[in-house]
């Protein structure tokens, strides 16, 4: 169902919920026209709430129809509880709180609801880390019940556990009711923060049919400790409110608010749990302090709950401030992690061209000598031709790691492309063309891998700057010792060539005649 179409249905089921409310909640009708209108109200929405769970998730496969069968089962319980209600309340006229079988049937409703809201959890993606969010995520609940409980114990549950204590366990029942409700209630929200399946519209209509039922049992059995033998129609507003909020969940469109493109609204959601906790607390404070100022005393078990909750934030909150600098680590080295993934050859784990180009740029700022050097690996084609290309990595990473050795800790070695390497000395202790031939001497040796040795040569180009040149870029360095490169491929595999100068033996000179690439 498109979210345009059951809007217009929602918008039908509102309006006919709120013109029944009114009807019977206006006195228009004598009382007992009232009740019967009020019950066969909510048992014609329960049956339409249970019908529709059911052929749902006939409809569907996995999770997606378990957790809707499970609202089924629960509808159905919710409709064996009316049914007997309607039966004792109305037909027969039995007193409050009525019977059993129909107090059984609306407990068993919630019960039936958190078995469905379990599987849907475990059908859909978990959000939470670790066993350290996985305790937040309990001290969460336990704040949101430890101040619920604070808050209806000197509101009313005081006086109705008394009356309880009066009229014996028959009482039990109508307080469970209400109860079982809250627990679901608190369940769905801790679930919500844990599981994005469970963020979706229908379990929010399941969620506000929930809070209706609670807060209007809550009233009910008020008014039953109190020896009330009536319950006025507008008490009943939250029962009648309800089923037809279980048949809007059972039709709602699923999934959660990213699948269905409303990021924004997750992320709300998402920043709304952070304070969901805090808000229980904060009406309760509210309530107290308003209470103690006009007169209310507190007994021990109020002061003690109360405490235990202010204790249950404050480590709440240092678990929170742990997971904080833990997150802040984390980003830190991914920061480090992506940085070096960004600068550095993934093949070789040496520097790649824009590290090189940026370290060059830095050197050639300074005062001391630089010297750059242009390596191609001679004969890597024919590894890869005739070997294959895992064996062409293995040695590019062997040739990465004899350069890495023969020069020092300092100095920069970098993939620059293919079977190319560059490699950057600032501040060379010795004449360039004998660190070009040291690194010909530490490539000269068989390339050893798994699959056996591979002779591989290389060719050397050199460029240096002497003295500062502001003049002088990187690209002027680079090119330079690129063309010096080509002049020792043409002049034989295994050479040297310094740019500018001549050494006997290793390289010869790459100027302006030789070259005109240079000029």
């Amino acid at each position: 169902m498109t979210l345009r179409r059951f809007g217009v249905i929602a918008t039908a089921v509102c309006v006919v919920v709120l013109v029944l409310v009114c009807l019977v909640v206006s006195g228009v009708l004598n009382r007992h026209a009232s009740v019967a209108l009020d019950k066969f109200t909510q048992l014609t929405a329960a049956i339409a709430a249970m019908l529709s769970y059911w052929r749902a998730g006939l409809a569907r496969q996995g999770a997606a129809r378990r957790w809707r069968l499970w609202m089924a089962a629960a509808m159905a319980s919710l409709v064996v509880g009316l049914c007997a209600w309607i039966w004792g309340q109305v037909f027969l006229g039995v007193a409050l709180p009525s019977s059993t079988l129909a107090q059984l049937g609306f407990m068993v409703v919630p019960a039936l609801t958190l078995c469905a809201v379990v599987v849907l959890s475990h059908g859909g993606s978990g959000t939470f880390p670790g066993n350290r969010s996985r305790l937040v995520i309990v001290l969460d609940g336990l704040i949101v019940v430890g101040s619920l409980f604070v808050l209806t114990w000197v509101s009313l549950l005081e006086s109705m556990v008394r009356a309880w204590a009066i009229t014996g366990l028959g009482f039990a029942s109508v307080v469970a009711h209400p109860a079982s409700y809250l627990v679901m209630l608190v369940v769905l929200l801790v679930s919500s923060w844990t599981h994005r399946s469970v963020r979706q519209l229908p379990v929010l209509f399941i969620a506000l049919a929930g809070l209706a039922q609670s807060a209007s049992g809550w009233v009910f059995a008020y008014l039953v400790s109190k020896g009330a033998t009536a319950i006025p129609t507008v008490a009943d507003i939250g029962f009648m409110v309800s089923p037809a909020l279980f048949f809007l969940g059972s039709i709602a469109p699923g999934g959660t608010g990213r699948e269905r493109g409303g990021s924004a609204r997750l992320r709300a959601g998402e920043l709304l749990h952070l304070l969901v906790p805090y808000l229980p607390m904060v009406v309760t404070g509210l309530f107290i302090v308003v209470g103690t100022a006009t007169g209310v005393r507190l007994d021990p078990l109020e002061i003690y709950v109360g405490l235990s909750v202010v204790l249950l934030v404050i480590a709440r909150q240092l678990l929170t401030l742990i997971d904080n600098v833990r997150l802040l680590d984390q980003l830190r080295e991914s920061r480090e992690r992506l940085r070096h993934q960004a600068y550095h050859d993934p093949l070789t784990g040496v520097a790649n061209r824009a590290l090189f180009r940026e370290r060059l740029t830095a050197a050639l700022a300074g005062p001391s000598p630089v010297v750059v050097l242009f390596i191609d690996v001679d004969g890597f084609k024919d590894v890869n031709d005739n070997h294959g290309h895992a064996e062409g990595d293995a040695v590019l990473r062997i040739v990465a790691s004899r350069l890495q050795r023969c020069v020092r800790a300092q100095d920069v070695v970098a993939r620059l492309g293919g079977d190319e390497f560059g490699v950057l000395v600032d501040g060379y202790p010795q004449p360039p063309e004998e660190i070009g031939c040291r690194v010909l001497e530490a490539l000269r040796e068989p390339h050893r891998t798994a699959a056996g040795a591979h002779e591989v040569r290389a060719s050397v180009g050199i460029s240096h700057r002497g003295a500062f040149d502001p003049s002088l870029t990187a690209d002027d360095l680079l090119g330079h010792a690129d063309a010096a490169m080509y002049a020792a491929k043409r002049l034989g595999k295994g050479t040297v060539v310094v740019h500018g100068s001549v050494e006997a033996g290793v390289g010869a000179e790459v100027g302006p005649e030789m070259d005109p690439e240079l000029t």
